[in-house]
């Protein structure tokens, strides 16, 4: 017997906010059992994206379903979208990554991936800075800049610091932090040319 009575609407509302997608312990967590997910699948009112992620039937697509598809199926409690997914995200660069690129935590370095994701990790204890982007947090653009700096183009990379440094989504000082953090300080040569 079910102790929650469902609740699709709310299920939907909060599917809303992610482009339309939900997971399977968010429909439990609106009382949608298993069978009731099923009887809406076959009804056409949501759709099964991949094992345990779900959309409702015709929300519009955006460019970056694929990486919402993957965050969400890694884990949104868990993954932060990271390097070149990020610099996507964060409107830096018109590249499109081969692979989703997430950031979990050292301990969750053992999860099962979908296949195009690339998982990287941080301390435990570390606090990432995070930004937003469609709905996803994203590495900050100082963190993110620095991750890729050296794995993308030279020019890219600088492009992309120049860009975020006009936009005012991060400063020089903040840039340099970030690579002294990361122990990267002679990537600012070719991210910051004077």
């Amino acid at each position: 017997m079910h102790d929650k009575l469902p609740n699709i609407r709310g299920l939907e509302a909060e599917s809303y906010q992610q482009s339309g997608y939900f997971t399977a312990g968010q429909a439990r967590k609106y009382g949608v059992s298993r069978q009731l997910l099923n009887h809406h699948l076959r009804q056409g009112r949501f759709e099964r994206v991949r094992h345990g992620l779900y959309r409702v039937w015709g929300f519009p697509g955006s460019q970056f379903d694929e990486i919402r598809e993957k965050w969400m199926a890694v884990g949104m409690d868990k993954a932060i979208v990271s390097h070149e997914s990020a610099l996507l995200l964060l409107e830096l660069s018109d590249s499109i990554p081969d692979n989703v690129h997430l950031l979990v935590p050292r301990r969750h370095r053992g999860l099962r991936c979908p296949l195009g994701v690339v998982l990287h990790t941080h301390p435990d204890n570390e606090k990432v800075a995070t930004a937003w982007g469609d709905a996803m947090p994203i590495t900050a653009p100082a963190r993110t800049i620095v991750d890729v700096a050296g794995k993308i183009q030279p020019e890219q990379a600088a492009m992309a610091a120049r860009q975020a440094l006009r936009l005012g989504l991060l400063t020089r000082r903040q840039l340099e932090r970030e690579a002294a953090r990361q122990r990267k300080t002679r990537v600012l040569d070719t991210l910051l040319p004077d």
